[in-house]
């Protein structure tokens, strides 16, 4: 068997053009993990008993660089994926190539099942980063779960906590302002990074200030002015694409910011030249 180089794959190619084995084929990194290891990063609880544990089958990883989809719309559906690292985005295109950011996968999430229903994808998934995504064939899945039924259960869960994401997402967009909506997604960010293990207090933003207005339903001006607002009141500190939270108390409250105006002359009053938190808070909580 020959191998293939990751250089040699075209950006718009899904892993499921490339044979299974060479799609797995990595000079770095794992090229199998087991099914209790695919539980434990899906944080499914796997009873200690559980013939989940002793189960054999193996799930394959691809890497995939920077800028490479993952899958298009339209691609016949037959895979899930699981995030093992790394960032992507997950896309609607309009007729007019216009794109709507839809989310921001990282490390244990599952990506693909937009396409269980119509088996075809309905959205795109690129890589932010150069990722490493664990392959779930969908067909192995679910003879897997007539086997083991505390298995097909958990997966139920895991898609249900999927859901009641968006679900939130959705609620944040109706109900808070475009300053409100980029301080929660900071918390978002914060709260992920600290469940991966890493730094919920600085972080680097892998999408674009475009990407997030996408997201968030916001112009890339409003990301950025709100991103800056956010600093000079001392929340947070911002460095390029580096984000330091420095009251995640008061971003997690937030609904809306006092005119500019405003900021500016209790800043000027305060003898440290910024707002403690929380007499912003109750300034914000006038304005809602």
């Amino acid at each position: 068997m020959h191998s293939i180089k990751l250089s040699e794959v075209n950006s718009d190619s899904p892993a499921s053009a490339l044979p299974p084995m060479e799609a797995g084929r990595q000079k770095h990194g794992k090229l199998w993990s087991t099914l209790k290891e695919v539980c434990d990063l899906l944080r499914i609880q796997v009873p200690l008993n559980s013939s989940i544990s002793s189960e054999e089958v193996l799930f394959q990883h691809v890497q995939f660089k920077t800028g490479q989809r993952v899958h298009m719309i339209g691609q016949p559906f037959d895979m899930l994926y699981i995030v093992n690292s790394g960032f992507l985005k997950t896309v609607l295109i309009d007729e007019f190539g216009n794109e709507q950011v839809l989310s921001f996968p990282m490390k244990s999430d599952l990506l693909g099942v937009d396409g269980i229903h119509t088996k075809h994808h309905s959205s795109e998934a690129v890589a932010l980063s150069d990722c490493d995504l664990i392959l779930l064939p969908f067909k192995k899945l679910t003879t897997l779960g007539r086997t083991h039924a505390e298995l097909e259960h958990a997966m139920y869960g895991v898609m249900s906590r999927e859901l009641v994401r968006e679900q939130a997402m959705i609620c944040m967009l109706g109900t808070l302002s475009a300053e409100g909506r980029v301080a929660r997604f900071l918390v978002s960010l914060a709260d992920r990074f600290s469940q991966m293990g890493y730094s919920n207090r600085l972080f680097n933003l892998r999408m674009t200030r475009h990407e997030i207005g996408s997201y968030l339903g916001l112009t890339l001006e409003t990301v950025s002015r709100t991103l800056s607002a956010l600093h000079d009141i001392g929340w947070i500190g911002v460095d390029q694409k580096t984000i330091e939270i420095k009251d995640i108390n008061a971003l997690r409250n937030l609904r809306r910011l006092p005119p500019a105006k405003s900021r500016a002359k209790e800043k000027a009053k305060s003898p440290a030249g910024a707002l403690p938190g929380t007499q912003w808070e109750q300034t914000t909580a006038a304005n809602v």
